[in-house]
């Protein structure tokens, strides 16, 4: 397979992979659906220039498409998100399956 064959831009690339990070993550998301979709029910405080996800630090500069309904749109356009509700996103099978290749640059882990 083609790197990135869904096309997204580095902003939409930096979103999904951090949405990915945050399905894994107990207390941010609801396990799996039976057809394979995470609900996202919480979105990390950041602390000053960074949040946590799970036992990475996130840069905020590296989120700010979590608050862009145009990059969330995006998603949603292309098959990787659902809009859940209250705007709450839920990652598809597919979305959480994507490989963005950037998830080890923008999701810093500690040793």
């Amino acid at each position: 397979m083609r790197p990135n064959p869904k096309k997204l831009n580095a902003l939409q690339l930096k979103t999904l992979a951090i949405l990915q990070a945050m399905a894994q993550d107990e207390g941010l998301a609801n396990p799996p659906d039976a057809d394979g979709t995470v609900l996202i029910h919480s979105l990390p405080y950041a602390h000053g220039d960074h949040f946590h996800v799970a036992s990475a630090v996130v840069r905020a500069r590296d989120a700010t498409g979590l608050g862009n309904p145009n990059v969330m749109n995006a998603l949603v356009r292309k098959g990787l998100l659902l809009a859940g509700a209250a705007g709450a996103p839920i990652l598809t099978a597919e979305g959480l399956g994507y490989d963005t290749g950037i998830a080890d640059q923008i999701l810093n882990r500690s040793g």
